[in-house]
């Protein structure tokens, strides 16, 4: 219990300090008007209030990612603990920060375009390409789950239900932000919210011992810690989806100074609910043996409905029902709605074009693949999404420490996190059975030479960039 309580303050305290130092590197001016303001189109560019903006990119990064996969990472024992409080602080946070103050500064730019920017166009096409297949596949994996539990309570066939929720995915991708999002997502992250905090105070009080953080690897099928947790739970430490996200806040901040609370802020909050439900899966079922029964069984779901139900009663059983229909269509919207963000960024529309029309026009070639792959089995697709989320977390890190680094701000803040994912998935595509197979030992040295040359590049960028700031200065 003192390691899970422990956490939750380190978490708190990361944000008090550490959001400081990354806020004050990053050099906000309260007096820069954002874009909010200058590029007004009454569709996704428009202020909000700082504190609904935190709520919705609190259940636009979450969802069920922090449940699902902290659960799924408890099976490798309280190590988690210590990867989503170190992995939430320094990376996941740092990660969400950078990219939505950047979008901020750039205009509310897509993420393909910042790293266009910084990284390069040929980079820029794969990220494209990477981002849009991404959240495709995402909003059609938190599609069919919520469709199946609607035909299975309710009247209402598969088929129908799926209908309607692409229906509201429209509406919510092509309406202006504030008519859909902006008033029913404050209420799904309080929610959301409600469910964790509720999950933790009876855990507390439950008399189960919360198990303390060892190193030891606890993993009932003895899958090993690198790189496999740290792809395992990304939402609750880091998750390159986040970066696809936070642009739709970006366009409705009315002041720089709101970014630490609203993108840094939002990563611990979702960090905190991770290690909640971490928590919640090690102690309810006795340890990660019976997790791992538990979840083949009846699968993520059934363990959030098992443990919410026994812990909560029939109040917990609601939040259950609720959580798995409500939370992941809450993604897949979103997920749209940043698509059809990014291609008309992509083709070059004008914001001060933007109605209906135009947005409709570019949502339905996002749309209409995310219906088709949530009618189908794919899954052997979704098993790569873990790992190009978190390619995609690495690429925006390296091109905040690129940003860093031509304004002359102190880089390693994004730039050790950046090494460190670089590390994680260039050794997890090797190793990971939908990668290319291979042995442990010959993955981790393919991963450490690729994290070499990296680290090469790295260097010289370093050198390349701070020559460019000496020839500045002397001029």
């Amino acid at each position: 219990m003192l390691t899970f309580l422990a956490s939750i303050a380190l978490l708190i305290l990361g944000y008090m300090f550490y959001g400081r130092v990354v806020d004050r590197i990053f050099g906000i001016d309260s007096n820069n008007e954002t874009p909010a303001y200058t590029k007004a189109d009454g569709l996704d560019y428009m202020p909000m209030p700082w504190w609904k903006g935190w709520l919705i990119q609190l259940l636009n990064i979450a969802g069920l990612g922090p449940i699902y996969g902290a659960l799924m990472g408890a099976l490798y024992g309280p190590v988690a603990f210590i990867w989503i409080v170190v992995g939430c602080i320094f990376a996941g946070a740092v990660h969400d920060y950078f990219s939505g103050m950047m979008s901020l500064r750039h205009g509310g730019a897509q993420y393909p375009a910042l790293v266009g920017r910084y990284l390069g166009k040929n980079v820029k096409i794969i990220t494209n390409v990477v981002s849009l297949v991404l959240m495709i596949l995402v909003a059609a994996a938190f599609t069919a789950g919520p469709a199946q539990l609607i035909a299975q309570l309710t009247p209402i066939s598969f088929s129908a239900a799926l209908v309607i929720i692409f229906v509201y995915f429209l509406l919510a991708t092509v309406l202006p932000v504030n008519q859909v999002i902006g008033r029913i997502y404050p209420l799904f992250g309080a929610i959301l919210i409600f469910m964790a905090v509720a999950i933790a105070g009876a855990l507390l009080f439950s008399g189960k011992p919360i198990p303390n953080v060892t190193l030891e690897n606890l993993h009932p099928g003895e899958l090993p810690i690198w790189p496999l947790l740290m792809v395992t739970v990304s939402c609750g430490a880091i998750s390159g989806f986040h970066c696809t996200q936070s642009p739709i806040i970006a366009r409705t901040l009315k002041n720089e100074r709101d970014g630490r609370k609203v993108f840094y802020g939002a990563m611990i909050g979702e960090g905190v609910i991770a290690l909640i439900w971490a928590a919640a899966g090690m102690t309810f079922f006795g340890g990660t043996a019976g997790l791992q029964e538990a979840i083949a069984a009846g699968g993520p779901g059934g363990v959030v409905n098992e443990i919410s139900t026994s812990l909560l009663g029939q109040l917990g059983g609601i939040l259950a029902i609720l959580g798995v229909i409500i939370l992941p269509i809450t993604t897949g919207d979103t997920a749209l709605r940043s698509s059809r963000m990014i291609l008309e960024e992509l083709v070059g529309a004008k914001n001060e074009n933007a109605n209906l029309k135009q947005a409709l026009l570019y949502s339905i070639p996002v749309t209409i693949p995310a219906f088709y792959l949530s009618t189908i089995d794919y899954s052997f697709l979704w098993r790569y999404v873990g790992w190009s989320n978190q390619l995609v977390a690495a690429v925006t890190l390296w091109a905040a420490t690129v940003y860093c680094l031509r304004h002359g701000k102190f880089h390693w803040v994004c730039g050790i996190p950046a090494l460190f994912m670089t590390g994680v998935v260039s050794t997890y595509i090797f190793y990971a059975p939908e990668g290319f197979k291979l042995s442990y030992q010959t993955s981790m040295m393919i991963g450490t030479v690729i994290t070499l040359i990296v680290t090469a590049w790295y260097i010289q960028q370093i050198r390349r960039h701070q020559q460019k700031l000496e020839t500045k200065v002397a001029a």
